[in-house]
C-alpha cells in the first residue's frame, strides 16, 4: 500500500470526488480523466479488488433506482460520474484501518459540527461495509457464487435487509459511542507536514484545470 498519512489519503480523494463531481454534464473526456485517476489510485492502494466489486454493485443500485427515471442519456452520465466518485472513496474507506477514519478527518479544514456528520457518516459506512460483507458470506452459503450470483442475490431480496440492518447497528453503535464520552469533538490531532500540503495544493490545481476544461468543450 502506498505510505500516506491518513489525512493526505482522505484529502487527496476528496479532490477526485468534488472535481469529478462539478464536471459540466456529458463532458466524457473530462470524466475519462477523473476514472484514470480513480483507476490509478485503486493501484497505488492495493484495494481488495472482491470486495470493491461487491461494494460498488449493491450502491450502483440503489442510484440506478434514482438516475434511470431522468432518461438514458442523461442517466448514463450520472452512473459513471457517480461511479468514479464510489471507486475513490470506497477505496480509501477499503484500506482504512478499522476505527481511524477520525484520525483523517481531523485535517480537513471544515467546521467542527461538518467533521461531526462527516464522522458518524465513515462510522455507518464502515458498518455498511460489514453488513455487506456478512451478506456476501450469506449468498455464498445459499449457493449464489460469483458476481452475477451476488448481485441477483442483492437486487432481489436484500436492498432492504441491508438498510435495516446496518441502521439499527449504525444506532448502536452511536449509543455506545455517546456512554463512553463522545461529545462531537476529535480528542486527537494529525497536521499535515509542508510537502504534503504542497502535493494537496498540486491536486486541487490539477483537478481546476481538468473541471474547467469541461466547460469550455
Amino acid at each position: 500500500m502506498l505510505k500516506l498519512s491518513l489525512p493526505l489519503r482522505l484529502q487527496l480523494s476528496l479532490v477526485v470526488v468534488v472535481g469529478a463531481a462539478l464536471l459540466k454534464h456529458h463532458a466524457w473526456y473530462c470524466l475519462s480523466v477523473y476514472g484514470a485517476i480513480a483507476l490509478l489510485w485503486v493501484w497505488l492502494l492495493h484495494v481488495p479488488i472482491p470486495r470493491l466489486g461487491g461494494l460498488l454493485g449493491t450502491e450502483l443500485i440503489f442510484l440506478s433506482l434514482l438516475a434511470l427515471p431522468l432518461g438514458w442519456e442523461r442517466a448514463s452520465f450520472l452512473l459513471v460520474r457517480s461511479l468514479v466518485c464510489l471507486v475513490t472513496m470506497n477505496s480509501f474507506l477499503l484500506t482504512l484501518p478499522p476505527h481511524s477514519f477520525g484520525i483523517a478527518l481531523k485535517g480537513l479544514p471544515v467546521p467542527a459540527p461538518l467533521k461531526e456528520n462527516l464522522l458518524l457518516a465513515g462510522q455507518y459506512m464502515e458498518i455498511l461495509l460489514s453488513e455487506v460483507t456478512r451478506m456476501q458470506r450469506s449468498a455464498q452459503l445459499r449457493g449464489l457464487n460469483g458476481t452475477a450470483g451476488w448481485l441477483r442475490y442483492a437486487s432481489a431480496a436484500m436492498i432492504g435487509a441491508l438498510y435495516l440492518r446496518s441502521l439499527e447497528r449504525a444506532e448502536r453503535v452511536y449509543a455506545a459511542m455517546v456512554t463512553r464520552g463522545y461529545n462531537g469533538q476529535l480528542p486527537i490531532d494529525s497536521p499535515l507536514r509542508p510537502k504534503e500540503r504542497f502535493a494537496i495544493l498540486a491536486a486541487w490545481a490539477i483537478a481546476a484545470c481538468v473541471t474547467l476544461t469541461s466547460y469550455r468543450i
